[in-house]
């Protein structure tokens, strides 16, 4: 059965580009394209599409407020079209959290050109979005992790995720006391939208979260977001972990991509790291979580059922390179009580 896409966008434009894509792929079929919600809402109840995509900035109701009554009266999942801005980041990333799968960048000058240039993009998006899981909006249930018998430098907490990630990275974060190692993170992001995911996640977490500017050394009750197009690499330098950047070519088909971030720790700190790898779509991470677990880190894989897409820790957990698979909500009390187990002592 072919995908049944619906478009819902302000510009006819948009609309006209994206339904030509549309109607290219012989997997996908165009049910609609809506200029506004109300359009929108009678294409849903008389389709039920099985993907659709939804501007965020609309007359007469704007995407987020469609998007929110959508997932309470008709849970579907959503691709979001938004503009490359702090403002578009931030409505993006409130869209993730209302229960969007992901999102498509909308380039800012020569739109036609743009958007064919991103052909290939938006197809795949649209097929992973088709398979992805639609998460019901609600309040996590966190674990009490709010105590850590844990003072030290040398361990390092590793995060890698792409789609449905912001989400989940937001969930484990949350859960890590203030005394937690440090954590690295690689989501795959644009630029700009880490900038503003880092602002976000500093405002919900008990730990300092920040973009990684590099030559940062690594302390305790901090966490390092690899910024969008450039790699986040971990060093040695005499006693201390430090960060370096690298606008080095994409690894996996990413930058940044997870394997980097994971097979520069394994060079320089694998038994003093906890790898965590979460939902998203393709293996990045898979083979740098491989070299961490033959060099001795503890690393952990998101299951199936709490996965928005489980590619990459399914590629990882095949290649064998993962200890321990858990869901989601059990990913950060497990972390805390490995450290408290492995308790190294203090080295500030």
């Amino acid at each position: 059965m072919p995908i049944k896409v619906l478009i819902v966008d302000d510009s006819a434009l948009i609309r006209s580009l994206l339904g030509e894509i549309v109607n290219s792929e012989k997997d996908m079929y165009l049910v609609g394209a809506a200029p506004d919600a109300y359009a929108a809402r009678d294409f849903v109840n008389r389709f039920s599409p099985d993907v659709i995509t939804l501007d965020i900035e609309m007359p007469k109701v704007d995407g987020l407020t469609f998007l929110e009554k959508l997932m309470k009266a008709h849970p579907t999942p959503v691709l979001m079209i938004s503009t490359l801005t702090e403002r578009g980041a931030n409505a993006t990333l409130r869209a993730l959290e209302l229960g969007a799968i992901d999102y498509i960048a909308k380039p800012k000058l020569g739109i036609a050109q743009g958007i064919e240039e991103y052909r290939q993009l938006i197809a795949d998006k649209i097929r992973i979005a088709a398979q992805a899981k639609v998460k019901a909006l609600a309040k996590p249930k966190f674990a009490n992790t709010s105590k850590l018998n844990y003072s030290g430098t040398e361990k390092i907490i590793a995060v890698g995720a792409s789609t449905g990630g912001t989400e989940a990275i937001k969930e484990f974060l949350m859960q890590l006391p203030s005394n937690s190692p440090a954590v690295v993170i690689t989501q795959h992001m644009p630029p700009g939208f880490t900038t503003s995911y880092a602002k976000r996640l500093n405002t919900l977490c008990k730990l300092n979260v920040t973009e990684a500017q590099g030559g940062e050394r690594i302390l305790p009750g901090n966490a390092y977001l690899a910024p969008g197009s450039f790699h986040l690499l971990i060093e040695r330098s005499g006693a201390d972990y430090r960060l370096r950047l690298s606008d080095s070519a994409l690894v996996s088909g990413h930058k940044p991509s997870v394997d980097v971030m994971f097979n520069s720790l394994a060079k320089c700190a694998a038994q003093n790291t906890v790898a965590v790898i979460l939902t998203g779509m393709g293996k990045d991470g898979a083979a740098g979580m491989f070299s961490l677990h033959q060099h001795g880190a503890y690393t952990l894989a998101q299951d199936e059922a709490s996965c928005v897409v489980y590619g990459m820790p399914k590629e990882a957990i095949n290649l064998g390179g993962v200890d321990t698979v858990l869901s989601l909500n059990a990913m950060a009390p497990a972390v805390v009580k490995y450290l408290q187990s492995v308790n190294a002592g203090s080295r500030i």
